[in-house]
């Protein structure tokens, strides 16, 4: 069974350049990719995953792991810079993203300062898998909220500014609400000047997740099967939202008193889910680690497939240590897959050396190969 993104198989974007200046518990690294396939091998700790985070901070303008700026700076320092050449077709392109301490951040792309943060992301689109990703199917509904609020983004500008201008004011709202509640006094009209802005942004982003979950379903049921095989087992995703019976200018009227005693906003798409089903029950609850880890790989596959068939060109796909996590039936489907050129450039990182060179040969693909110890990458 074949499976593999309907593209031209040339077209991707590639990061050919990596610096890092005191970026996490990396102090200084100077690198260049060739190829496809790059492996980073080397023990837990040792800059592996921190170097697929400055990448997807090139990318996304923040960390996958830590929200924090403060927080990616090297333990001792004040500042940290991380520096991408991308590859796109015949272009190439510079970008830098510098943060000091107390200091607003700054991304410049090819020399020039970015002014809106949100134009950036998904221009050099990238695909994370990670150890985390189980947090999906385990934690609440804010983790799967963020999963596709994060794709949807890079994919759709607009709902990008709505998603902002809604997270924004909800925030401002909530305040609103706990300041009622310690002056014992409510201004309406204030809080109807943040309800004209958070219920047109809720509607938009209501309506394009609800678009978009049809639109995602048939990708990650396709690479689901594909993982699986001879499987006979039905997966599904289904989206909840307190909109799907009620206009959001309705709910937050209908819901006014009960806000203001609560001190919160009750209703909205800030409390949407995404639930995940095997056979028509509950994953988390129902699925066997086997699979829920295929749930979790076929949900990132079609994420990279979205993308790469919205761009029509592939992204970056980063594999960060998911070799510990899957048996040899969905590491080989995986591999068969990265034989078959279904993606660009892909990054792995491994604990054990012996292992993902035992993988790439088995599926004949050849790799750059960095070996990773306290930081310090050394090619070959």
């Amino acid at each position: 069974m074949r499976l593999c993104v309907k593209l031209r198989q040339t077209l991707a974007v590639h990061l050919r350049k990596l610096n890092l200046f005191h970026f996490k518990n990396i102090e200084e690294a100077h690198l260049e990719f060739q190829g496809d396939i790059v492996c980073l091998l080397g023990k837990n700790g040792t800059g592996k995953t921190s170097l697929l985070d400055a990448i997807y901070y090139l990318s996304f303008t923040k960390s996958a792991i830590n929200p924090s700026d403060g927080q990616n700076i090297r333990q001792g320092q004040s500042q940290f810079i991380v520096k991408g050449e991308f590859e796109n077709e015949v272009k190439s392109h510079e970008v830098a993203c510098a943060y000091q301490a107390g200091q607003k951040k700054i991304i410049r792309e090819d020399g020039q300062d970015c002014t809106k943060f949100s134009d950036h992301v998904g221009r050099y689109p990238v695909v994370l898998i990670a150890p985390q990703d189980i947090e999906l199917i385990w934690d609440g509904s804010e983790m799967r909220r963020k999963f596709f609020d994060t794709l949807i983004s890079q994919l759709d500008k607009n709902y990008l500014e709505n998603l902002i201008v809604y997270t924004n004011h909800l925030k401002q709202r909530n305040s609103l609400l706990r300041t009622f509640s310690e002056s014992g006094e409510v201004d309406y009209d204030l809080l109807a000047s943040f309800d004209q802005k958070i219920i047109p942004s809720g509607n938009y982003i209501f309506s394009k997740r609800k678009q978009f979950t049809v639109d995602f379903l048939p990708f990650f049921k396709k690479h689901y099967q594909f993982l699986v095989s001879d499987s006979k087992e039905e997966v599904h995703i289904q989206y909840r939202s307190d909109l799907e019976k009620s206009d959001l200018a309705d709910l937050l009227s209908k819901n006014l008193q009960r806000d203001i005693l609560l001190q919160r906003t009750s209703s909205g798409i800030h409390r949407d889910d995404f639930e995940f089903l095997i056979n028509t029950n509950e994953l988390k609850k129902f699925g066997s680690q086997g699979q829920q880890k295929s749930f979790l790989i076929a949900l990132k596959l079609a994420e990279f497939q979205c993308i790469a068939d919205a761009k029509q060109f592939k992204p970056i796909l980063l594999l960060d240590d998911i070799f510990d996590k899957l048996d040899d039936q969905r590491i080989h489907q995986l591999m068969l897959l990265v034989s078959q050129g279904t993606f660009g450039q892909l990054f792995i990182t491994d604990a054990r050396q012996g292992r993902s060179q035992e993988i790439l040969k088995k599926a004949n693909i050849s790799a750059q190969v960095f070996t990773v110890e306290n930081g310090t990458f050394t090619n070959g």
